[in-house]
């Protein structure tokens, strides 16, 4: 299993020290770092800042959201930052939730898994650069002669020769039918909340896609790329105050991320069995008292979610993830020595 520095997006103002995390995990053997985007800053333009001073980890985006950019324009970002950074852009995408795609981007959110099936082939198509690219797609038509068009759309070629025809895609995915279309389509997949608890519900869902005629992939050539947090503690007392740290992100993503009536972050928690409080922890979380929602939050769930304790117990843990299939283990570590402590101790 290889380790990824998950960077992730900005807050209210961009992050300082993270040129020095990278050069960090580059110089301890991380394999990769991810960047994010949500409707701050976006995924490309970090990636290639941080990335400029690198040569050997792999660059992801975790996630670029579809309905931000056509996914031509898409396809444009990856060819050039592909040729950039000498081939090691890993093109992580996903259909974020409705609130931002038809809040943020005032595109519709409906039949997101279709939509996802038509980006990927056209983003593959512009990168074999085979033929000037059409699609008779309902969602991402191209030429476009809808309402409004003037008629003289044109298939084109991109100008620019990619660097490799076929960057890997991963995308992120939640539901059974999504991870099962991950599984055939893609070359990877970024789960938002993959445990070595929950790893046994995922397995016929990705198997499906698997054994579907025309699969790209099978299990043993198929990334898995998981993110958790690590830290290494070094008293019980140390280790609860991390643990109690980590719920009120969780409540968020369970309580707060999404609709009242269509959170996909609270339906994976329902399905890894915390079904019990994720409708308190909403109605708390919405009604503004989000520190009864994070109270609510278990500590079997941070601790099934997230790797901390000691040395030892680190190492142990890491073994399960890996033992699930996960093949990278995407970690935001907060410093240099942070990232130098943790490659030495999983080396």
């Amino acid at each position: 299993m290889k380790l990824g520095l998950q960077l992730g997006y900005w807050g209210a103002q961009p992050p300082q020290g993270v040129g020095e995390i990278v050069a960090a995990a580059e110089d301890a053997g991380f394999d990769a770092i991810f960047t994010a985007e949500a409707w701050g800053s976006d995924a490309f333009t970090p990636l290639a800042w941080w990335g400029k001073d690198t040569s050997r980890v792999r660059l992801g985006t975790s996630i670029v959201q579809m309905s931000g950019r056509a996914p031509t324009s898409i396809a444009m970002h990856a060819l050039t930052l592909d040729h950039l950074t000498n081939g090691r852009l890993i093109l992580g995408m996903g259909v974020s939730g409705p609130q931002v795609v038809e809040g943020w981007y005032g595109q519709p959110f409906a039949k997101p898994l279709a939509r996802t099936r038509e980006v990927v082939e056209i983003i593959r198509k512009v990168l074999a650069r085979e033929a000037p690219v059409t699609n008779d797609g309902p969602h991402y038509p191209l030429p476009f002669n809808g309402p409004g068009s003037v008629g003289l759309g044109k298939p084109l070629k991109p100008i620019v020769h990619p660097l490799r025809a076929d960057i890997p895609i991963w995308l992120g995915a939640e539901g059974p039918k999504n991870v099962a279309q991950t599984a055939e389509i893609a070359d990877g997949w970024i789960p938002i909340f993959y445990t070595p608890k929950s790893a046994g519900m995922y397995q016929p869902w990705l198997d499906e896609g698997f054994a579907r005629e025309g699969a790209r992939r099978t299990r043993e050539t198929f990334e898995i790329a998981a993110t958790c947090h690590l830290q290494v503690t070094t008293s019980e007392e140390e280790r609860q105050a991390v643990i109690q740290g980590m719920k009120p992100v969780i409540a968020l993503y369970m309580g707060g991320m999404g609709a009242k009536d269509q959170n996909f972050h609270k339906n994976v928690f329902e399905r890894m069995g915390y079904g019990a409080i994720t409708d308190q922890v909403q109605a708390l979380f919405l009604a503004q008292k989000r520190e009864e929602a994070t109270a609510l939050i278990p500590d079997d769930l941070v601790e099934d979610m997230h790797i901390v304790g000691d040395a030892s117990y680190v190492k142990e843990r890491v073994a399960q993830w890996e033992e699930t299939g996960v093949t990278t283990l995407l970690l935001s570590c907060r410093s240099a020595d942070e990232v130098r402590s943790v490659a030495e101790l999983l080396a």
